[in-house]
């Protein structure tokens, strides 16, 4: 594997750089070979483009890009989330760390990872690691977050590994939630092994509201995790 290299990106330098950023994302989310077609590519790539550039316009927006043999292998960006957003709603209880979710959000003080990819052929050799360390040395923000789908174990694994913890599953764009809220009280500070969802008080999974809290990385069906950044 070659040596990668990690720099950040201006603003500037992103959107001049979206059409690599969306060929890394499409190969990193690619599906299983025969289960997709060039048109299913192409829209997912297209989506991508879209989302993309509403989020290099969001205030706070960072990026970092690892590069390989003087090509793109890796990407991760986040932006503040919007003031407005009211995503901590349905999270009630106790949140780890003595969180005031609401607090921070309103005040500018939570960071949202919204993109992370890097190619298979440089995975397993701790550039996504790299990626988001760099990513988030800048950032003044007391909080990160980003919502990912539970299916994608090394997502998940990733985040645990970094001390993030899980706050709560997320209903798909569309639909309304009869779950009473997510309870936060005696989470551990360290996340263990164990993958099991939090439980709502009748002992049903509980899920939050549709959330502007972005997705990392591909799916319908995500959590959200969380990790202060300041102690």
């Amino acid at each position: 594997m070659a040596e990668v290299f990690v720099r950040r990106l201006s603003r500037w330098q992103a959107e001049q750089q979206r059409e690599a950023v969306a060929d890394v994302y499409v190969e990193a989310y690619r599906r299983v070979p025969g289960e997709e077609s060039r048109d299913r590519r192409e829209r997912d790539r297209q989506e991508f483009l879209e989302t993309f550039a509403e989020d290099v316009q969001r205030p706070g927006f960072d990026m970092v890009v690892a590069s390989g043999g003087n090509k793109p292998a890796a990407y991760a960006y986040g932006f503040v989330l919007d003031r407005a957003g009211e995503w901590w709603r349905a999270l009630s209880g106790e949140v780890p760390w003595d969180w005031d979710i609401e607090e921070l959000t309103v005040s500018g003080q939570v960071f949202a990872l919204a993109g992370l990819m890097v190619l298979p052929a440089h995975r397993r050799g701790g550039v996504a690691t790299r990626l988001v360390e760099q990513l988030l040395i800048r950032t003044d923000a007391a909080l990160v977050a980003a919502r990912v789908d539970p299916a994608n174990e090394a997502a998940v694994g990733a985040l645990r590994s970094w001390g993030w913890t899980r706050l709560g599953a997320v209903a798909p764009p569309g639909t309304v939630s009869d779950a009473p809220p997510v309870v936060l009280s005696d989470a551990p500070r360290v996340v263990s092994s164990d993958a099991s969802s939090a439980a709502a008080s009748d002992g049903t999974a509980a899920t939050v509201p549709f959330t502007a809290v972005p997705v990392v990385g591909s799916g319908t069906v995500t959590d959200i995790w969380s990790r202060a950044l300041t102690s």
